[in-house]
């Protein structure tokens, strides 16, 4: 195995051997200089070479490996045929697995090529019938391929190029025997790519056992610590954590606050509506279609602040969140890395906050020092002026009356909690503009210290009623709910325009 330090960023993505469709492609998205995992990897990945490229969450894999997979098989062009793919990108959960495929999308379509996410939580039909029409990619969470494949609808010995996105975080899940299964599926002389922010563990047995002579990159670790990120722990009491919280996430801009168990998430997301702070939640208790809904409410503004358990630490990539709280501190330090990368990314600042109980302060020392953190520690309580300090810009809260009635709660569904039950069913033949897969973000121009404020529902709103958000003709609002089956407020909002 060769290695490979980063290396000074090339000026264009046509430097670096990228076809010139992709790269009117990725012109037209705004996107004209690479990330330096990109520069790293692209001269090898483009060349046929495998590689194992280690970077810190936020660090702009997905196109590392999304151009020259893309590139190579329009090189060759041919015709999918049914059941056979061409290309195979794994990733560990459902979101991330639409991400990917949002980001593909535009640049498939540029050079003809078909694309399909496959995961669980969602109808196999329509996987199914897309796998039969043929197409050329197929991005995949590993449980529900492996199903594909056990019942003959997918075969994986075309395959040409094989993908491992978050290797770790797979590993971490315990999807390893699966991956294996499925890899022992693709021809051996195929390229292989694996992107990992740790290299540990079963990562190493599936670099040994898959990857042929692969250059590695490291560009960076997952300790490596962001200059634009600030760290903060605010040591409360507990009658004073959910009060602290919903003054943090009031502030105008995007949060992601983080608990451990899915129950948690449920819980805070229904308290701080309760309190007039707009939040939907992310977990595995939901069924598919209430993640994709609220994880697409909270990057079109609908509601600014995301309740999340470790389900969103990973892969999940929203434009502008310029917070995030972990409301319960993680178990180990990995978890708090990954959680923290949903800030501060590409470039940007952002600020991650711990709320600390009394009985938590050892832990939260020992999670800190082995995360490579050194954070400011503040003894808080509500209403201190730190809080406007670290989180600033007038708070605006939905006042109780203004709030719609209660509506009924949305389907949940059982399992699938990380993707382990993997994912989605869209297929298509790519084309037009940018497409955004369930949870994939839209770009937004707010930030934590811009003049935009929380929006509370209009006077006179309408109540909220259904299952998902209504639009109705000029002037209209979108009413949305939490999923919450016990939620004590759902809210209605005009959309914001930021």
């Amino acid at each position: 195995m060769s290695s490979a330090t980063s290396t000074p960023a090339s000026s264009t993505f046509a430097d670096l051997g990228v076809p010139a469709a992709l790269v009117a492609t990725l012109t037209d998205a705004g996107i004209t200089s690479p990330f330096p995992i990109q520069s790293a990897t692209l001269p090898d990945s483009l060349s046929g070479r495998d590689v194992l490229g280690r970077g810190r969450t936020g660090s702009g894999k997905t196109y590392a490996f999304v151009l020259p997979l893309l590139s190579r098989l329009a090189a060759t062009p041919r015709k999918a045929r049914p059941g056979r793919p061409r290309a195979l990108v794994l990733a560990p959960t459902r979101e991330l697995a639409s991400q990917i495929e949002a980001a593909m999308a535009p640049l498939a379509a540029a050079v003809g090529l078909r694309t399909v996410t496959i995961f669980g939580g969602v109808g196999a039909g329509p996987q199914i019938a897309a796998l039969k029409r043929g197409v050329d990619v197929v991005i995949a969470c590993p449980g529900r391929l492996a199903d594909h494949v056990q019942h003959h609808h997918a075969d994986l010995g075309e395959v040409e190029i094989t993908v491992l996105d978050e290797a770790d975080h797979m590993a971490d899940l315990g999807f390893l025997p699966v991956v294996r299964r499925l890899m022992d599926g693709t021809p051996a002389k195929g390229q292989r790519m694996l992107f990992s922010a740790t290299l540990d563990g079963g990562v190493d047995v599936l670099v040994k056992r898959f990857l042929h002579d692969p250059v590695t990159h490291s560009v960076d670790s997952a300790q490596s610590p962001v200059t634009k990120m600030t760290h903060h722990v605010l040591h409360v009491s507990k009658e004073g954590r959910v009060p602290v919280l919903a003054e943090l996430t009031a502030a105008p801009g995007k949060t992601i606050v983080f608990t451990r168990t899915k129950h948690g998430a449920k819980a805070l997301a229904r308290q701080l509506n309760a309190r007039g702070v707009p939040a939907v939640e992310l977990h595995g208790n939901l069924a598919q279609n209430a993640r994709t809904r609220n994880l697409t409410a909270f990057g079109d503004g609908t509601a600014d602040t995301l309740v999340a358990t470790d389900i969103a630490a990973r892969g999940i990539h929203v434009d502008d969140v310029s917070l995030v709280v972990h409301a319960d501190p993680p178990v180990e330090h990995k978890a708090y890395l990954h959680r923290s990368g949903r800030t501060a990314r590409a470039g940007n600042e952002g600020t991650v906050i711990t709320l600390m109980l009394d009985a938590q302060v050892s832990d939260v020392r020992d999670l800190t020092r082995k995360a490579g953190i050194k954070p400011t520690i503040t003894r808080t309580q509500p209403g201190d002026a730190l809080i406007s300090t670290l989180a600033p810009g007038e708070r605006t809260y939905v006042a109780e009356k203004d709030r719609p009635a209660p509506v009924a709660p949305q389907q949940q569904g059982r399992g699938g909690g990380g993707g382990r039950s993997s994912g989605g069913g869209r297929s298509r033949r790519t084309g037009g503009g940018q497409q955004s897969g369930g949870g994939s973000a839209q770009r937004s121009s707010s930030s934590r210290s811009g003049s935009s404020q929380r929006s509370g529902a209009p006077k006179g709103g309408s109540s909220a009623g259904g299952r998902s958000g209504r639009r109705g003709g000029s002037g209209s609002t979108t009413v949305y709910s939490s999923t919450s089956s016990h939620s004590a407020a759902s809210f209605s909002g005009s959309r914001r325009s930021r």
